[in-house]
């Protein structure tokens, strides 16, 4: 019989939720928050449950610098034995590392969401 797996959420996947929630809050869309945390209750982690590995390996992305190949150096020794994956989830890509037995949500962005707050580098604008 297989292992059962569990799933556990990051404090920064929580912080990623809020900024989630404000940002489609922002864009008129507060509905779509509510899907999302009944998509991720009711379909993500279930399917993890269930196929931990169905995500893409982050680490198999092609090593194009120095600073890459160093920093994903640095990563491999903090994982170990476990795998980072990544995952396309409607709209949103979530980021999770497994351990053995157990699954953390480490990151999840909405894919209109800008990496960059250029209200807080330029307020005023």
């Amino acid at each position: 019989m297989a292992k059962k797996i569990t799933v556990k959420l990051t404090a920064n996947f929580e912080r990623n939720l809020e900024a989630i929630e404000a940002f489609l809050d922002e864009a008129g869309a507060p509905q779509a928050y509510d899907r999302l945390l009944d998509d991720l209750s009711n379909t993500l982690i279930p399917n993890l449950e269930h196929f931990p590995a169905m995500g893409r390996s982050f680490l198999a992305w092609p090593v194009c610098s120095v600073e890459v190949a160093n920093a994903l150096g640095l990563l491999q020794a903090k994982l170990h034995e476990g795998a980072l994956h990544e995952y396309l989830f409607a709209d949103y890509l979530v980021l999770y590392a497994q351990f053995d037995d157990t699954i953390h949500l480490l990151s999840i962005k909405h894919h209109r969401q800008l990496s960059f707050n250029f209200k807080m580098l330029w307020p005023g604008n």
